[in-house]
């Protein structure tokens, strides 16, 4: 009998999958779209890169990979795994934050309830002290060891630094807080250096994936878009032949909402609370105004469409439900008039994000647009 095949026996089998994110890209369907639509040396662009998965699955292929993301969550995770600090210095950093942590005593103490539910006033002493020192924008080992303090920030107690919570998605002080109480819950007693210590041990245990030099880009694909092609020039990259990508969902979630904890890791308030449109931004709400959500949609894909070469491809994967389908459909012929589209339903297997958190529309399952020449 042959021995079972490990689902993690490559450097990039352990790095495809790095930053829990809700509703990303599967990794086996990244692989195998760009695969299909296009060529190594070839270049692929998703304009909504969440937490990068188009862009490691083209970039472990051979392609040049650009991908702009609104949420800094994402963009860490994206960073990182197109281009991972090593092993023995992100080590060396995560214990120099430790032998710092004790000086942030009395910040953890003024934190929320909510933290002190979480996470035990140790824990809390190093995430503030990374908090403050870790240069995450600008430096890739700070940046690296970043998004491995973000995937392990919540979670299953016995695997990360929290009490008992989601990994993927955050849940609200309140209820969390309430829950803990009710069941007796305690946030775990971790020593941060020898827990990252066996975290960096597996994801490291193959290397570091060989991938195509890509950029991944930080803010909004409405006004990155415009001056890309320019940028495009400036780096001598060529222009993409693939879109690869799926657009937020109307009025399913709010990819800042869903990450702030995380998001307060990265110099964030330490609050759920929404803010305001004009403090958060056009475009980091749950998409409900329908008006709104068209506009985002026609403007990104055209302002892709500029820059797509002539012959470029457009894979879209979106959802099946109203009114989320008939908006990337009307956007994406818009966009690419002389363009053929041809819809394939993907029908759910197992259970789904969205039905996890409270959506019970029978109409399960994504849609998958492609457009070509």
């Amino acid at each position: 009998m042959e021995p079972k095949k490990s689902h993690y026996g490559t450097a990039a089998d352990r790095w495809a999958g790095m930053g829990p994110y809700y509703a990303m890209f599967p990794s086996a369907f990244a692989d195998a779209a760009v695969a299909k639509y296009s060529k190594p040396g070839e270049t692929v662009l998703d304009p909504f890169s969440g937490r990068g998965t188009s862009l490691f699955s083209a970039a472990s292929a051979g392609r040049y990979a650009i991908g702009i993301e609104l949420n800094p969550v994402g963009w860490v995770y994206s960073r990182t795994k197109l281009g991972p600090a090593p092993c023995d210095e992100v080590f060396g950093r995560i214990k120099t934050i430790q032998s710092h942590s004790a000086a942030y005593g009395e910040e953890a103490r003024k934190l929320p309830v909510f933290f002190k539910h979480c996470f035990t006033k140790n824990t809390r002493e190093f995430l503030l002290c990374a908090r403050e020192r870790l240069d995450w924008r600008n430096d890739n080992l700070d940046r690296t060891v970043m998004a491995f303090l973000m995937i392990h920030l919540h979670g299953k107690a016995s695997d990360s630094l929290s009490n008992q919570m989601r990994q993927t998605k955050a849940m609200a002080p309140r209820y969390a807080v309430n829950w803990w109480r009710a069941g007796g819950y305690r946030p775990p007693k971790i020593d941060p250096v020898e827990f990252f210590r066996k975290k960096l041990a597996w994801r490291y245990a193959k290397g570091i994936p060989t991938v195509t030099e890509s950029i991944a880009l930080l803010g909004d694909s409405v006004a990155i878009l415009e001056k890309l092609e320019e940028h495009l020039s400036g780096v001598g990259m060529k222009r993409p032949s693939l879109m690869l990508t799926s657009p937020p969902y109307f009025g399913i979630t709010n990819y800042h909402y869903d990450q702030w904890i995380r998001l307060w890791l990265l110099g964030g308030p330490p609050t759920d609370r929404r803010v305001s449109a004009e403090r958060k931004g056009k475009h980091q709400g749950k998409f409900e105004n329908l008006a709104a959500y068209s506009e985002l949609l026609v403007s990104v894909f055209a302002g892709a469409s500029k820059i797509l070469g002539k012959d470029g491809i457009v894979y879209v994967r979106t959802d099946r439900r109203e009114p989320t389908v008939s908006i990337t459909r009307d956007a994406l012929r818009k966009a690419f008039p002389n363009h053929r589209l041809q819809r394939r339903n993907q029908p759910l297997k197992g259970k789904s994000q969205t039905r996890l958190f409270g959506n019970e529309d029978p109409r399960l399952g994504e849609v998958d647009f492609i457009l070509q020449p």
